[in-house]
């Protein structure tokens, strides 16, 4: 189960703001706490739930394109989200078992580090609200330092809760996002606030070969971010 389905059609006048005044939508707070409890209350009781769907493009929950789901004898459902370890979700339910899979690795060559871990969070990003979610790579630029405030404040307090840490980096992760990142990363405009940092992953991404997306297996994490996985989400 997709968390990222029960974020709340935005309301301007009531969304969490950041001290800028911006909307802060790396908040839980945009998040419909209340049903994801009752959802994962119900069907550890065996009852069937309708997942909510939510369409980025449109940042509004539509009810009516919900999916049924009732888990049969022997199954299991993950809940997966950034907001997964919060204390109004997991905290609530000390059952679960609790995992925390993030992009942690640099890529170094000997001594250098040549790909921090956390511009492949940006490129994950990146690529994914580009392709699946409408929105440009100078709107994800602008909301990384948001994106990076809300992983001190809503996530790191919590990941040591997990049962289970896990590094989600693939050894050749770079060379595969390099055919998708750096088209869209040379797109955006020169005057860009943050061009230095554009620069910078630029200049990162020229010490790795492409791979062929094509060679990516179907089942691999990474078609999260490039598409054309075999697992169906909800």
């Amino acid at each position: 189960v997709a968390m990222d389905n029960y974020f709340k059609s935005l309301n301007r006048k009531t969304a969490p703001r950041t001290p800028e005044g911006d909307i802060d939508y790396e908040s839980p707070q945009c998040l419909d706490m209340k049903l994801l409890d009752q959802h994962f209350a119900a069907l550890s009781r065996g009852e069937e739930i309708i997942i909510p769907k939510f369409e980025f493009a449109r940042q509004m929950r539509n009810d009516s394109m919900g999916t049924l789901l009732k888990l049969e004898k022997n199954e299991i459902v993950i809940f997966e989200g950034i907001h997964a370890l919060n204390d109004d979700i997991a905290g609530r339910h000390p059952e679960a078992a609790k995992l925390y899979i993030s992009a942690r690795s640099n890529v170094n060559d000997g001594a250098a580090l040549r790909f921090k871990g956390t511009w492949m969070r940006l490129t994950r990003r990146a690529v994914r609200d580009y392709s699946f979610r409408g929105t440009g790579v100078a709107d994800t630029l602008e909301m990384w330092a948001n994106v990076r405030r809300g992983e001190k404040l809503y996530i790191s307090p919590y990941k040591n809760r997990a049962d289970i840490i896990f590094d989600s980096s693939l050894p050749y992760e770079v060379s595969v996002m390099k055919n998708f990142a750096l088209p869209l990363l040379q797109a955006v405009p020169e005057e860009n606030a943050r061009r230095g940092e554009l620069l910078e992953l630029i200049e990162a991404f020229q010490w790795f070969e492409p791979i062929d997306p094509e060679l990516v297996p179907v089942d691999s994490l990474l078609r999260e971010f490039i598409g054309g996985g075999s697992y169906k989400y909800h």
